[in-house]
């Protein structure tokens, strides 16, 4: 039990009651940091965006990550995300940077079931100009422990002087720590679902801080069958998918859970196509017995409520499952592990029901950039905030889910 010092006590009168009392920490644990650090970064300046220190920072980090960790392609992708050069080309995106200052404090909870989602936001909230609290995964990956290995290796050699603007905690789920850290904060950002959003909700925030929330989503893919049967590189295809899919098993909000077909020959597509896909899953891709529990009861879920069709593959790796029409609750029956649905449009409008408001991103492949922009101009739909190349989904950007995180985690000086 810790009482909360006076200093970060000035910073927050505007809530006082929840720091009158004894503050119970237990089962708090720090990573990187400690609660010295989460005290000093209520005095801290401060920083522009795209901060010099910052894109050093991270180029260093870049630099460790794609040595040793290679083994695993998400670190590996965040290494080579964060380069200094690719930063520098997301600066050069902004023309408003030189009136910009980041918020303060950012606390970060992130998902437990995507490994490497917490260095992305860490990255955005550094390179907003922000110290940064962020909560990890409570699972034990291995990507965990090798980012937040590097980060403090760096802290503690040649970038101590930012050892104030991070700090790496875990937890179980506790009001009270929640509380404690929302009050604290400029911005906080919730990663993890809708019942997240709203437990993290219960939590007050300063009466001038905002909330970025990364709710409940789905995500779909648009295959043109027609240039799919024409493409020599097959291969290369199918590792697009898989790496949008297996690699998260399907947990992302990313990760397409709906196949839409389009084109003159989409029967000899989806063979092709499938049978592929079986290939590299039976291979490389590990499913334990209770996901395939899960995977036949999530179909029955389904099977009682809308006309559906499965589709027997070679094995249990794969579901697909034949939709008559895209009206149905998607996000209630979407499941992980190889459980796809599967429609055939006529034309690229026919996903207009998909794209509800949970709707995040739209992956494709055999379509024209011009198509995908004329059909947003022209139906403007609810849901969609990403349209990606297949194989891209997983990539992390700067602007997601809608936001323009480096906007959303900074404040704008307006001189006249």
């Amino acid at each position: 039990l810790v009482y909360l010092s006076e200093n970060l006590n000035s910073n927050l009168i505007a809530h006082p009651n929840i720091f009158d009392k004894k503050i119970d920490f237990d089962g708090l644990e720090y990573v990187v940091g400690g609660p010295d650090i989460v005290e000093m970064m209520s005095q801290l300046e401060p920083l522009a965006p795209f901060d010099e220190k910052i894109l050093n920072f991270l180029g260093a980090l870049s630099s460790r990550l794609m040595a040793v960790g290679r083994q695993y392609p998400d670190v590996a992708t965040f290494g080579f995300w964060c380069r200094k050069a690719f930063l520098l080309k997301e600066k050069s995106r902004y023309d408003d940077l030189d009136c910009r200052l980041g918020r303060g404090i950012v606390f970060h909870s992130t998902p437990s079931n995507v490994p490497v989602n917490f260095a992305y936001s860490l990255a955005a909230g550094l390179l907003a100009g922000n110290a940064n609290i962020v909560r990890l995964p409570g699972k034990d990956f291995q990507q965990v422990g090798i980012i937040c290995r590097e980060i403090a290796l760096l802290l503690n050699g040649e970038y101590a002087t930012l050892k104030p603007y991070i700090c790496l905690v875990k937890y179980a789920s506790k009001q009270e720590i929640h509380d404690f850290f929302s009050l604290l904060c400029n911005t906080r950002v919730v990663w993890g679902g809708d019942q997240t959003v709203a437990n993290f909700r219960r939590s007050p925030l300063q009466p001038r801080a905002n909330e970025i929330t990364f709710a409940d989503r789905y995500s779909f893919l648009v295959v043109n069958a027609n240039r799919y049967l024409d493409a020599k590189d097959k291969d290369k295809l199918t590792q697009d998918f898989y790496n949008d899919t297996f690699l998260s098993d399907q947990n992302a909000c990313t990760s397409p859970c709906i196949v839409v077909w389009l084109g003159s020959n989409k029967e000899a597509a989806q063979k092709v196509f499938w049978d592929k896909i079986e290939a590299k899953v039976s291979k490389e891709y590990k499913l334990a017995e209770v996901q395939a529990v899960g995977k036949l009861d999530a179909f029955y879920q389904v099977a009682a409520v809308t006309d559906i069709q499965l589709v027997s593959g070679g094995s249990n790796f794969i579901y697909r499952m034949k939709l008559s029409d895209l009206s149905f609750d998607i996000e209630r029956f979407k499941y992980n592990s190889g459980f796809f649905f599967e429609y055939n449009a006529e034309k690229l409008e026919d996903i207009l029901p998909l794209c509800r408001n949970k709707c995040q991103t739209m992956t494709y492949f055999g379509l024209e950039r011009e198509t995908v922009s004329d059909f947003f101009a022209s139906f403007h739909p609810k849901g969609i905030d990403r349209v990606v190349p297949m194989g891209k989904s997983m990539d992390f950007s700067l602007v997601w889910d809608g936001y323009d995180l480096i906007r959303e985690m900074s404040r704008k000086i307006n001189i006249l």
